[in-house]
């Protein structure tokens, strides 16, 4: 199994043995694509699932630092939090593994935390908004969490024919 974020297309694909298993809408870094740590870009490149967060949490679960907070979204929770960056229901925690590009010093993807994660059901998908992560509709998160195991490979490239 293979995942491959396309930034240019707003998508996110599942293959298996070159298979197109699953297509998803995504929403990525509203500041674009760039590795630099504090960028708020979304890391290009090849990645690995490096921790698998939330499993069997009820959809809605707020996490705050790869903690659930005992909250559920709502719009009520929003309004008292209006600054927060809603990490829900499932985290895919990814890791680099290109040395000087993703992995390590200052462009170092595990380091800035960068996930893919649930979001409220509002968000839109299919155009860049996220502080740098790979957003999905809770739904969406809980197949993809079920289908993939840490070390699942996972590349992100900026357009289709990058793939």
């Amino acid at each position: 199994m293979y995942i491959k974020v396309d930034i240019a297309n707003q998508t996110l694909s599942v293959l298996e043995d070159g298979l197109l298993q699953n297509e998803y809408p995504i929403s990525s870094g509203a500041n674009g694509v760039g590795e630099q740590n504090g960028s708020n870009c979304t890391p290009r490149g090849k990645h690995i699932v490096r921790a698998k967060i939330g499993a069997g949490a009820k959809p809605g679960t707020v996490f705050v630092a790869r903690r659930p907070t005992g909250e559920y979204y709502s719009p009520a929770l929003r309004r008292q939090h209006p600054g927060r960056d809603w990490i829900l229901t499932r985290i895919l925690w990814l890791s680099g593994t290109e040395y000087g590009r993703n992995r390590l010093g200052t462009t170092d993807t595990m380091r800035r935390y960068i996930y893919i994660h649930g979001s409220p059901d509002d968000v839109e998908m299919g155009s860049p908004g996220s502080h740098g992560c790979i957003r999905m509709r809770n739904r969406d998160v809980i197949e993809l969490f079920d289908q993939v195991e840490i070390g699942t490979q996972v590349e992100i490239v900026e357009n289709r024919s990058d793939l």
